[in-house]
C-alpha cells in the first residue's frame, strides 16, 4: 500500500484510573512499530515491535525497578 494511503496514528490506551497502559503506532488500524505497556504505577512492563499487527523480533519484560527480567525472540511465522 502506498505511504500516502496508509493511515498512521499514535495510539494511547489508558487504565480505568487514567494512567497510561499502552502506546504505539497503528497503521491502517493494526499495531505496527515499537509498542510499550505500563503498570498502573507508571513503570514499564513490556515492550516490543509489531509488523502489520503481528509481534516480531525482541520483546522485553521489565521488573518494577526497570531491570529487564526476560527477553523473548518472536520468530516470523511461515507463510
Amino acid at each position: 500500500m502506498p505511504a500516502s494511503k496508509m493511515e498512521i496514528k499514535k495510539h494511547v490506551h489508558r487504565h480505568k484510573d487514567g494512567s497510561l497502559w499502552a502506546t504505539g503506532p497503528l497503521v491502517s488500524g493494526k499495531p505496527n512499530g515499537y509498542w510499550e505497556w505500563f503498570r498502573k504505577d507508571g513503570t514499564r512492563m513490556r515492550s516490543g515491535h509489531f509488523e502489520k499487527g503481528v509481534q516480531v523480533g525482541e520483546w522485553k519484560t521489565y521488573h518494577r525497578n526497570g531491570e529487564v527480567v526476560r527477553v523473548t525472540m518472536i520468530k516470523p511465522k511461515a507463510s
